[in-house]
């Protein structure tokens, strides 16, 4: 018997999946002639109707920039403003909205702790530490904080499974080193890392710890607090509402020590010829007009994720990983990146010798869209003796069948490149 023929039938919440594809109108369109089959949500998700239709409503309803009117418009722009960061406060699990700064995405959260903090707390000789399985947003930022501060980069390795070996970490710990920067999950090697554990590590030895979570946030609970992180950064584009919008998670302690980040309005108290004084949390590290409309989206997006039940949708792309991993390595030629016991429901391939981009074109006329490349990840491409790879990765509203296309049309693709 299938021992995937349980889940064919899988309900998300209440839902059946094929409903849930409902929700998503792009999930409607074909591709050169075949039914779309979306399966890069590492690099963006795609967008349920409600989301379209918040950015639409606000834009035709209540359009107008926050903080600064006393009209109508000026505070339904933002109330629904506010309202977005307290939910992004209560997805995360932090103390206090004050905690929840907005950016344009993980990306500039990256760039903001790396400027503010780092400038103002390290000094020459000390280390930042990340690891060989980091995005190039949080690799490329500490490089030049640390050029800029006369710092060194340190690197944990990247075992042959694609986990990190956490007692070697701690054996082999660096006593100058002052911040662990750190994906939560492998956008690559899909590797889920224990970085609650490597936050114990880095505290009792007198450091902070900065946690990527672009790849975490839309596919698990997180709780900043069980974490005990010091900040933690994801992007909405990768959690079903817009893109331009995301957020940087500081403890309120360490948030308040930095210096502001960028000038302009919003961000200050009192402005002088002389100089100026900051606003409060959060609106310190927030300046100029910010992105309503995308934290109106990204409001609607935590509404949409909270309906399903993270729990449910957790354990359907579970089912996806599960039948995936099978299906893809009973396709001939295939080698999969990334075996460590977590991981989560991403998949970075090679076909033979075909070179991953002839894999995705040819998959693309088949309706099937995969990413190609390095995936912002070239050191850990060179890590894993490749160029670049394939990558396959799932969210809650693909199928079985989805994954049955993307096998068979690699074995089409094998046959064709013969």
């Amino acid at each position: 018997m299938d021992r995937f023929a349980h889940a064919r039938t899988q309900l998300i919440g209440s839902r059946n999946v094929d409903d849930v594809r409902g929700d998503f109108p792009i999930l409607d369109r074909h591709v050169n002639g075949h039914p779309l089959a979306y399966l890069d949500n590492a690099a963006t998700s795609q967008k349920p109707r409600v989301v379209l239709d918040a950015i639409r409503v606000y834009y035709e309803h209540n359009n107008a920039n926050v903080h600064r009117a006393l009209h109508t418009l000026g505070e339904e722009a933002t109330a629904a403003f506010e309202e977005a960061r307290g939910k992004v406060q209560r997805l995360l699990n932090a103390r206090a909205r004050s905690e929840i700064i907005f950016t344009r995405g993980t990306t500039e959260a990256i760039n903001l702790v790396a400027s503010s903090w780092a400038d103002s707390a390290l000094s020459e000789s000390d280390v930042v530490l990340c690891t060989e399985m980091e995005h190039h947003s949080n690799l490329v930022p500490w490089q030049l904080a640390c050029a800029r501060r006369g710092c060194r980069l340190s690197f944990l390795p990247v075992e042959d499974d694609g986990s990190l070996d956490l007692e070697r970490a701690a054996a082999g710990w660096d006593p100058r080193t002052r911040l662990v920067a750190v994906t939560h999950v492998s956008n690559v090697l899909g590797t889920i890392n224990d970085v609650k554990a490597l936050a114990r590590i880095a505290h009792d030895r007198g450091a902070l710890i900065l946690v990527d979570g672009a790849q975490a946030v839309p596919h698990m609970r997180i709780d900043v607090q069980d974490l005990d992180c010091d900040f933690y950064c994801f992007s909405g584009h990768k959690t079903y509402g817009p893109m331009g919008i995301g957020a940087l998670y500081g403890k309120e302690e360490i948030l308040e020590a930095m210096p502001p980040w960028m000038g302009g309005g919003e961000m200050i108290r009192a402005v002088h010829l002389e100089g100026s004084t900051w606003n409060d949390l959060p609106w310190k590290f927030e300046a100029g007009t910010p992105n309503v409309e995308g934290a109106v989206g990204l409001s609607a997006a935590i509404d949409y994720i909270h309906s399903l039940g993270l729990p449910a949708t957790s354990a359907w792309e579970h089912e996806l990983a599960a039948y995936a991993a099978a299906k893809l390595h009973a396709v001939p030629g295939v080698t999969i990146y990334g075996s460590a016991p977590a991981r989560g429901a991403v998949f970075a391939f090679t076909l033979g010798a075909i070179h991953a981009h002839d894999v995705a074109q040819f998959l693309d006329r088949e309706g099937i869209a995969v990413r190609a490349g390095h995936h912002c990840a070239q050191p850990l491409m060179k890590r894993l003796g490749v160029p670049a790879t394939a990558r396959a990765s799932f969210s809650f509203y693909n199928t079985f069948s989805e994954i049955d296309r993307l096998a068979e049309a690699l074995e089409g693709a094998a046959r064709f490149y013969a």
